[in-house]
C-alpha cells in the first residue's frame, strides 16, 4: 500500500496489522496515515483547502441551493470532499485538523462571498488574511500571505464552480473570522506577516505529526541500510531523485530527535529553511533578516551556510548535508 500524498510505501507488516477496512480505505485515499502498530491518524485540511471549499460553495450557491458539501482538488492531486454552509453567494467552511493536536487554526471559519461578473474571475483576500509588511524573495510589501499552491487551489475550485453553474464570471472575496486573533498564536509576526493568518498548503493536507509518528519515522530510519532524512514533501521529491539507492524518510522538524539514534552515514536533504535552522539555529542572528529565504538573496548567505556545515560536521562527521532550492538545484553540499 502506498501513501498517495507522500509516495511512501508502507511496510507489509504495518498493513497486515491494520485490519479495519474503513481505516485501510482512508489510508489508500491519502486521508490518513498508517503507523507501525497498524493504527491510523487522520490528516486534516490546510487553510488553502478550507478557503477553496468556501470559495467553491459561494459560487455554487449563486444558482443552486441545498449545498452542504463540495469537492476540492488539492495540490497533491487528490480530490477531497469538505462540509460547507452556502446560501445566496456566501460560503463558509470550518478548518478541519484531523488528528493533529497542535493546529491553532482548528475550527476557524473561512468565509467567501461571490458576486457575478461579466467574464472573468477576480479573487480578493480581505479581513483576517495576513499581508506581508516587507519585501521578500517571493512577495512584495502589501501582498496577501497566500502561497502560490493555495492560490491555484482556490482559483481551480472557483473555475470548477463556474463550469457547474454556467455563470460568465465572478468576483470572490475571502476573509477569515478570528484571523487576527489566531495569527497571534502563529509565527506570522516573526516572519513579517501582519493583520491575519496565512493561507497555505503545499499538498492540501495537514499532517497528523505526533510522538507516535516520530517514533515510526525513527524506527524506519534505524532499520534502513542507507538513509536520507528530509524536511518536507519538496525535499522528499528531490531527495529520491538525487539518492535513488537510499531510503528517503520524512523527518520534518524532528531531525534532532531522530539523528542521535542512527549509526553510520546519514544524509540530510531538503529546502534551506528547516535544514539550516537545524544545523545552525543561530544562522539568522545579526543578519537583519527574519527568514532564511530573505537571507538567501544576499552575498553573505553561501559563506554562512558553508560555515554552518563545517561547524556541524565537527560534531557530526557522519552526517552529510545537502540543501536544494524549490527547483531541485543543489545549492549546498557539506561533502
Amino acid at each position: 500500500m502506498q501513501d498517495p500524498v507522500s509516495g511512501f510505501t508502507y511496510p507489509d507488516e504495518w498493513v497486515s496489522l491494520c485490519r479495519n477496512d474503513v481505516s485501510r480505505l482512508l489510508v489508500s485515499q491519502g486521508l490518513a496515515v498508517l503507523t507501525s502498530d497498524g493504527t491510523i491518524r487522520k490528516r486534516g485540511f490546510t487553510t488553502g483547502s478550507t478557503a477553496s471549499a468556501a470559495a467553491k460553495a459561494s459560487v455554487l450557491s449563486l444558482t443552486k441551493s441545498g449545498i452542504t458539501k463540495v469537492s476540492v482538488l488539492t495540490p497533491a492531486g487528490i480530490r477531497i470532499h469538505i462540509p460547507v454552509f452556502a446560501y445566496r453567494g456566501k460560503g463558509e467552511c470550518s478548518k478541519y485538523s484531523g488528528d493533529y493536536p497542535g493546529d491553532v487554526t482548528s475550527g476557524m471559519i473561512f468565509t467567501a462571498e461571490a458576486t457575478l461578473a461579466d467574464s472573468e474571475v477576480s479573487l480578493i483576500f480581505s479581513e483576517g488574511i495576513g499581508r506581508w509588511n516587507r519585501d521578500t524573495q517571493r512577495y512584495k510589501t502589501g501582498d496577501p500571505a497566500v502561497s502560490p499552491q493555495a492560490r491555484d487551489e482556490i482559483l481551480n475550485a472557483i473555475k470548477e464552480a463556474i463550469e457547474k453553474t454556467g455563470v460568465p464570471g465572478v468576483t470572490v472575496r475571502i476573509f477569515a473570522q478570528q484571523g487576527i486573533e489566531v495569527a497571534e498564536k502563529t509565527l506570522n509576526r516573526m516572519i513579517g506577516v501582519a493583520g491575519g493568518i496565512s493561507i497555505l498548503g503545499t499538498t492540501g493536507f495537514v499532517e497528523p505529526w505526533d510522538d507516535h509518528l516520530e517514533q515510526a519515522a525513527c524506527d524506519r530510519a534505524i532499520l534502513a541500510e542507507k538513509v536520507v532524512l528530509t524536511t518536507g514533501r519538496i525535499g522528499m521529491k528531490y531527495a529520491r531523485m538525487l539518492f535513488p539507492d537510499r531510503e528517503v524518510i520524512l523527518a520534518g522538524s524532528r531531525l534532532g530527535t531522530i539523528i542521535p539514534n542512527l549509526m553510520g552515514e546519514v544524509i540530510i536533504c531538503g529546502l534551506p529553511a528547516l535544514v539550516l535552522k537545524y544545523v545552525n539555529p543561530s544562522i539568522l542572528e545579526e543578519t537583519g533578516f527574519s527568514t532564511v529565504e530573505e537571507f538567501m538573496t544576499t552575498d553573505n548567505f553561501l559563506p554562512a551556510m558553508n560555515t554552518s556545515f563545517q561547524n556541524y560536521k565537527k560534531i557530526h562527521p557522519d552526517v552529510r548535508i545537502v540543501v536544494v532550492n524549490r527547483e531541485g538545484t543543489v545549492i549546498g553540499d557539506s561533502s
